[in-house]
């Protein structure tokens, strides 16, 4: 008798577990099922994607000069796009622009015309406009040439202007005949696209922050583990290369089916450790043969 009320809350246990990662996988579980979609990936997919433009010597990154060279290669680009004090839409990596423009200043509280008078790295190359690297990815109306590659958009949200980036970067992307999909480690991103354009491909950028100090502990979890995929529903997900065997990875894009895209890759072997997987390389610091 004893032996089977044992038996039977072990029973019990184990179906409530069970239930219980049931019901995380179908929290965290990824879009599926969309056909347009589905044929996006498989052309994202195709390509190679230079982070920050197939920048170096007399081309740095984000800028036109890098995003033509890595055109020209075949390459797709990974941008990064911010939205100015005056709602324009710049691109560069970080909101600080000393790094790359000799100076100290945040995009976020400059207009585009204070932006347009700093250098990057000292070259003579400006910060783009959005509409400017865009222009370089350009799908020839005619069909009479061959497609660009793809642009892998990331949006950096800086305080609560998410709703208002994603505005203004959308409008840009309408306006433009680009192949493209979004990311961004903001999970309100991918909400607002979630909400009001599904039938853009979304992904959710993430590594493992637990060694991160500057960010709030339970941001650190949430952001390593995926947490956010329960409201954002991304298409794929976009780790770190050097995290990506962690259990976040193996779950979401092993276990439920996200599509995976790993970055930064920097030699030619991670490379193909990464093709080998799969995944999509967004790579840095070499010319892939």
């Amino acid at each position: 008798m004893k032996a089977g009320k044992i038996l039977g809350a072990a029973a019990i246990v184990a179906g409530s577990a069970a239930a219980a990662c049931a019901a995380t996988c179908a929290a965290l579980a990824p879009r599926r099922g969309n056909p347009v979609l589905d044929q996006q990936w498989r052309e994202i997919a195709r390509y190679r994607y230079a982070h920050r433009g197939l920048h170096g010597e007399g081309a740095p990154e984000n800028s036109v000069a890098a995003f033509l060279r890595a055109r020209d290669h075949g390459f797709g680009v990974e941008l990064d796009v911010h939205l100015t004090a005056d709602g324009e839409l710049a691109v560069i990596h970080d909101s600080e622009i000393e790094r790359m423009c000799g100076y100290a200043g945040v995009a976020e509280e400059m207009t585009m015309a204070e932006l347009r008078e700093c250098r990057l790295a000292g070259t003579d190359e400006q910060i783009p406009t959005f509409d400017e690297a865009l222009a370089v990815y350009e799908c020839d109306p005619t069909g009479e040439t061959e497609l660009p590659a793809p642009v892998i958009v990331e949006l950096k949200t800086r305080g609560k202007n998410a709703a208002a980036l994603c505005e203004k970067a959308m409008a840009c992307l309408d306006n433009h005949l680009v192949r493209y999909c979004v990311e961004s480690f903001d999970p309100r991103v991918l909400v607002w696209l979630r909400r009001h354009r599904p039938e853009v491909m979304r992904g959710q950028l993430a590594q493992n922050f637990l060694e991160e100090d500057w960010r709030p502990f339970h941001q650190r979890i949430g952001g390593t583990v995926l947490l956010g995929n329960a409201a954002t529903r991304p298409d794929f997900v976009a780790y770190r290369f050097c995290d990506r065997e962690g259990a976040p990875v193996r779950i979401s894009c092993g276990l439920l089916g996200a599509h995976l895209v790993e970055w930064t890759i920097c030699s030619a072997e991670d490379l193909a450790r990464c093709e080998a997987e799969g995944a999509v390389p967004i790579f840095e610091g070499f010319l892939p043969a």
